[in-house]
């Protein structure tokens, strides 16, 4: 997870969301306007805020920016006055060693969990209230992540062509900037709405409810998530999905997975993409998929190309499987619910002396 890359949630804009400023006034936003969200700590009237973002207790530790700087795994954090004048060659420097898995100059390891275990619990609670909402509506909503370049728009456009008369599609796109692969989509005919987050590096679920409410997606449809490209930081946050699927491209390099474990740890599915390419590169499949098994021993494969069509039919039909389940949930929680209201009115009727159906004359009681 991101603890010093700047996310910072006060350039997120979502089009077409309407929000009030400290002033009192109130607009709506359309393309490449901002609103605000809250959901990494900040607080949006920029008052003294307890957020553990904005601790302020003080660390007393040494500058951070001193030669040989670093933290131990036990949360101390010192530098060596003497490193710069004998300096190591070669060796490596692996700064994610300590209990929080990362570093940040001044900041202990205990006090980096505790801002992170914070963070996440806020995130993870709006996520389950995105799936209930998406389970209710029988919606099978997809998280989409890579690196950029892997090619997500473009075979998020296809399928979408793919899917037409099938199953409803609507999409959710993440970038830093532009409103350019929504327009994309919506040239399909596919409902699209662009959230645009400034810094930040990774949409997170206060983003999503604040786009479901306004996207609207139908009942048993697809909703396409598409995460800002970055195969780090969008590991770590749940948007309320049933899956996240990493699109990886076959002009990457065969050791992603293993260079970016969390991702392909926390992926149900792998596309390895752009696979027409395959001959005029010295890329080894077999090494690429063995590595994402070894990260992920459960992780599904799909080798396919956007352009060729090849392992789209695969593809089509693990996205038809999983809109079919989504669609089923909804049709047992709403015959479950059903059944509860009977059973509650003839508790209710029971209780008033009024006489079920199998109590009045001439009509036999049912079989126990």
């Amino acid at each position: 997870m991101c603890m010093t890359c700047g996310c910072g949630s006060d350039e997120v804009h979502v089009e077409g969301v309407e929000h009030t400023h400290a002033d009192g006034t109130t607009h709506r936003h359309g393309p490449g306007e901002h609103v605000h969200s809250s959901d990494h700590g900040h607080d949006v009237s920029h008052g003294h805020s307890h957020d553990p973002m904005h601790d302020h207790t003080h660390d007393h530790t040494h500058d951070p920016g001193g030669a040989g700087w670093h933290t131990h795994p036990d949360g101390t954090a010192h530098s060596h006055a003497d490193v710069e004048a004998h300096p190591q060659v070669g060796g490596n420097l692996d700064f994610g060693q300590g209990a929080a898995g990362n570093s940040a100059p001044g900041m202990t390891q205990a006090r980096m969990v505790r801002i992170e275990r914070d963070i996440l619990a806020r995130n993870d609670g709006i996520a389950q209230r995105n799936r209930a909402g998406l389970a209710q509506r029988g919606i099978f909503a997809l998280n989409l992540v890579s690196s950029p370049g892997s090619g997500k728009t473009t075979l998020l456009v296809r399928t979408i062509e793919r899917l037409s008369g099938l199953i409803p599609v609507a999409v959710i796109e993440g970038d830093q900037q532009t409103t350019f692969d929504a327009d994309r989509i919506r040239a399909t005919g596919a409902p699209a709405i662009q959230i645009n987050t400034g810094k930040g590096c990774h949409l997170d679920a206060a983003m999503v409810e604040t786009a479901l409410d306004r996207l609207g997606p139908a009942e048993d449809s697809v909703l396409m998530i598409e995460n800002v490209g970055n195969l780090v930081c969008p590991a770590g946050f749940d948007l309320g999905e049933a899956h996240k699927v990493v699109v990886l491209s076959v002009t990457e390099g065969e050791d992603k997975p293993l260079k970016y474990p969390d991702m392909f740890h926390a992926a149900a599915l792998m596309l390895l993409n752009k696979v027409d390419l395959l001959p005029h590169l010295s890329f080894d499949v077999e090494r690429c998929l063995a590595n994402a098994r070894r990260v992920n021993p459960a992780i599904e494969i799909i080798e396919i190309s956007a352009t060729s069509g090849e392992g789209m039919h695969d593809w089509l039909a693990w996205i038809e499987r999983g809109a079919r389940a989504a669609r089923q949930r909804r049709l047992e929680h709403a015959q479950a619910l059903k059944h509860a209201a009977d059973v509650g009115a003839l508790e209710r009727m029971a209780r008033a002396g009024v006489p079920t159906q199998g109590d009045r004359p001439g009509h036999a009681a049912a079989a126990p």
